[in-house]
């Protein structure tokens, strides 16, 4: 039998915590992958909001957090250089795709999920110019 040498890539899962609104499960066990093959990783959601946005991190071995790729509820499949995410709304699922997985994959990946609230989305809309926001008067 002939083993490769090509060196192995070790991705593993974090729980990224939960809430009375919200809740973000990730049921994978450690995954092992070659260099250069494809790796699909998946999370499930709740959420009572409409409106919300869900974001991949991975976390290196010196506990660096990096951000990877972020997903809106009401946008299609989002897709940043290597990384892709499948998002089924439908389902409340989201996977990340790692295509040509590399050494420095090696790392704890996690979703994170971003309930937008209806102050923030008028928030949003209500920027003024700087022009017109004034200091508030001394107390």
């Amino acid at each position: 039998m002939l083993l490769s040498s090509l060196p192995w890539v070790f991705l593993a899962f974090i729980f990224s915590g939960s809430s009375v609104a919200q809740r973000v499960t990730q049921d994978q066990p450690e995954i092992a992958s070659q260099v250069g093959e494809v790796v699909t990783l998946s999370c499930q959601y709740e959420t009572i909001q409409s409106r919300y946005n869900i974001y991949w991190y991975k976390q290196l071995p010196s506990g660096e957090i990096i951000y990877l790729i972020g997903q809106g509820s009401s946008s299609q499949n989002a897709r940043y250089g290597r990384y892709s995410v499948n998002f089924q709304r439908s389902h409340k699922s989201i996977s990340l795709t790692i295509s040509e997985v590399q050494l420095e994959d090696s790392a704890k990946y996690f979703c994170a999920l971003w309930e937008l609230t209806v102050l923030e989305v008028i928030g949003k809309a209500e920027q003024k110019p700087q022009s017109l926001i004034r200091d508030s008067p001394a107390a």
